[in-house]
């Protein structure tokens, strides 16, 4: 079936010219875009874009979906990282495998009223029979563009390491659910729902042995590795003290750099650990909103595009931002560069980018993150007529004015966002159960 968006104000392509077209039609046909111009006609359905902006989907590199049940929670929410954590770790061990499916509703239909199409999301923890399959059924479910990574905690408390013992798993046990996943779901194909991902923790809560041995597993099967990596002062300390060097060094005496490598966070890189991330294509996840909130400081974002680094957006968990939004997490990243380097540092143009074309290319998605023939129709429309955008003399300026709600949303063609509501899940019983499940946590 051919749909046609019509009439678009302003089309922001990022494709290779960064052209901007006004006035213009995009033409989809089985999940692609087969056509970009103006005038086009004939379809079996047609969006009428007047008065908006057309975008690609945003696209997130780094989520926690689990923590939607834990916004906001008392005793964490003025903490730095290694305090919140140890807050949180065990009210997340009474999780199961409804609260990991609920949750990820949740999350993933906030990024979709955000303007977000295709998301990775981090679980690395599995209490009370949770598996990763319980996440991709949610995604499924929303009809979103999905790259759930298998992660993993393997030391515990009483061998040095920061979670309870009750979260951590056996490290056979972990590498060889790490192969069911990817062989039950892990889809190399051009225009994939699903890609499943590699993606111990964090260095201060698995082995040595773990960081190597998913690199080769991961290499060997074909697919992505993901961790966090120098998110604070605390991150580097405990590497210097437990490793002997810095985590980028540490990242690359395991095999945990590449183009095939993303790391999250990545606020306290130096000069030299940019350069290797540049050199080998490694890729970084920004969340700017979660660095703010638990203090860690602001990611030198500006020397890293500067330097070649491919750099995407995340709105990271919503226990550590508390929210989801990811055109808001855009806007974030722009003022923040602004802060640290000066007005002229991120323009909003460049902000887009990296939430659209530059989280595509993080991922290694490039069928996605532009609006181009061949490309999938994974689409963002913002209708630009409302309060947010009155007075703007360029709406396609958008991280400046708003909306931040997009109006409709398209993934792989099919519409998943109608007039600001979510058309594949019914959201409020959603809404509803999640609270319910909230509750019982807090008792």
């Amino acid at each position: 079936m051919a749909i046609l968006i019509k009439n678009a104000t302003t089309i922001l392509t990022m494709d290779t010219a960064l052209a901007e077209l006004a006035q213009a039609d995009i033409r989809i046909e089985n999940g692609v875009i087969t056509e970009v111009g103006s005038g086009l006609t004939g379809a079996e359905e047609t969006i009428d874009a007047k008065g908006c902006v057309v975008t690609p989907g945003l696209v997130n590199t780094h989520h926690h979906l689990y923590q939607t049940l834990t916004r906001a929670v008392p005793g964490g929410q003025d903490a730095l990282l290694f305090g919140w954590l140890q807050t949180l770790y065990p009210i997340w061990s009474r999780f199961g495998p409804e609260e990991m499916y609920i949750s990820a509703q949740i999350g993933l239909a906030e990024l979709a009223l955000s303007g977000c199409t295709l998301t990775s999301d981090h679980l690395y923890l599995y209490p009370n029979g949770a598996r990763l399959d319980d996440t991709i059924a949610a995604a499924q479910d929303i009809g979103m563009r999905f790259h759930p990574t298998r992660g993993a905690m393997s030391i515990g408390e009483s061998d040095g390491g920061l979670p309870p013992d009750s979260l951590v798993e056996n490290e056979a046990a972990i590498l060889e659910d790490c192969i069911r996943v990817i062989d039950a779901h892990h889809d190399p194909r051009e225009g994939a729902m699903v890609r499943v991902g590699v993606a111990p923790c964090s260095p201060f809560s698995v082995s040595r042995d773990l960081m190597r041995d998913a690199a080769l597993l991961a290499r060997d099967k074909g697919v992505m590795l993901h961790t966090h990596l120098a998110e604070n002062d605390e991150d580097i300390a405990y590497s210097k003290a437990q490793f002997g060097c810095r985590p980028g060094q540490y990242a690359e005496d395991l095999g945990w750099t590449g183009p095939d490598v993303w790391h999250a966070h990545c606020v306290k890189l130096d000069g030299q650990e940019i350069d290797l991330f540049a050199k080998s294509r490694t890729g970084v996840a920004h969340c700017p909103c979660s660095n703010c909130r638990l203090g860690s400081g602001i990611a030198p974002i500006r020397a890293m595009r500067d330097a070649g680094v491919p750099v995407g957006l995340g709105v990271d968990g919503s226990a550590s931002n508390d929210a989801g939004n990811l055109v808001a997490e855009a806007r974030q990243a722009m003022l923040l560069q602004r802060v640290a380097n000066g007005a002229n540092a991120m323009s909003a143009r460049e902000a887009l980018y990296i939430a659209t074309r530059g989280g595509a290319e993080v991922l290694g998605r490039p069928d996605c993150g532009q609006i181009a023939v061949g490309k999938r129709a994974d689409i963002a429309i913002w209708d630009v007529t409302g309060v947010e955008s009155a007075g703007s003399w360029d709406p396609a300026a958008l991280l400046l004015a708003g909306p931040t709600r997009v109006k409709h949303l398209l993934v792989e063609g099919r519409q998943i966002v109608r007039d600001g509501h979510v058309t594949t899940i019914d959201l409020p019983n959603v809404v509803e159960r999640q609270n319910t499940l909230a509750r019982a946590l807090m008792g």
